[in-house]
């Protein structure tokens, strides 16, 4: 019993942790290849390190509620879950946890749900790594981050009439209503949509449904048709 030899308290300390002092990041991303890429951006940088990860929602609520980070990064197109409502949770949980939304959905589709969901950043995933250092230093600073081409698009929308009719009825879709609606505007059936999102025909059946009420239409065609003429309006195609 007498073999065992304990640290003493200076010993115990020495060497520093490595990780000490340095902004914590957090990652949630379906894609292992992603988490990896974006774990050898953040480590390189001398006051950061990836603190945790995770492939799904449940189980990123559950990391991230036992390592509290500094900054979670979250793909909102998860197949498990919905980033979305994995930022809208967190918000509830954590309120003063930061979050950056990198993504490969569009911006222009999904920046404004992010931030009112309670992100503080978007980033789209085919922008530079330099980029993503500048969104994730921004956020961490307490600032918002988004691409000045979202800036101005959401400048102009301040600026535009309450009696727009388009902007104003778009707005009141759900995440998955746009979600299908944007697909249907790219041409997409709804059995390829089905298939897409991984929902029955039924399912995109009853989204066609509510959003030709929501939309006041009248006619699948017509849905198909305000459809298209969105995407082609805000670039989406």
């Amino acid at each position: 019993m007498n073999s065992l030899v304990y640290p003493t308290l200076s010993n115990s300390l020495t060497p520093a942790n490595p990780a000490e002092g340095k902004r914590r990041v957090f990652i949630v991303d379906d894609h292992p290849i992603t988490r990896q890429g974006v774990r050898m951006v953040v480590d390189r940088e001398a006051d950061m390190v990836i603190c945790g990860e995770a492939g799904n929602t449940a189980l990123g609520i559950e990391l991230i509620s036992r390592s509290v980070p500094d900054l979670v990064i979250i793909e909102i197109a998860l197949k498990n879950g919905s980033g979305l409502e994995l930022v809208k949770n967190l918000k509830t949980l954590l309120p003063d946890l930061p979050v950056l939304v990198m993504s490969i959905h569009d911006e222009s589709l999904y920046a404004e749900r992010a931030l009112r969901a309670g992100a503080k950043g978007y980033i789209m995933k085919r922008e530079a790594s330099e980029r993503v250092v500048v969104a994730i230093r921004r956020v961490l600073s307490g600032e918002l981050y988004l691409s000045e081409k979202i800036k101005e698009k959401m400048l102009h929308r301040l600026v535009r009439s309450r009696h727009d009719e388009v902007v104003f009825t778009i707005d009141t879709l759900s995440d998955r209503e746009l979600e299908v609606f944007h697909l249907i505007g790219n041409g997409y059936s709804t059995r390829q949509i089905a298939t897409k999102l991984s929902l029955s025909v039924k399912t995109i059946d009853s989204y066609r449904e509510h959003l030709k009420l929501k939309l006041r239409l009248e006619k699948g065609a017509d849905l198909v048709r305000y459809a298209i003429q969105w995407v082609r309006s805000e670039g989406l195609v």
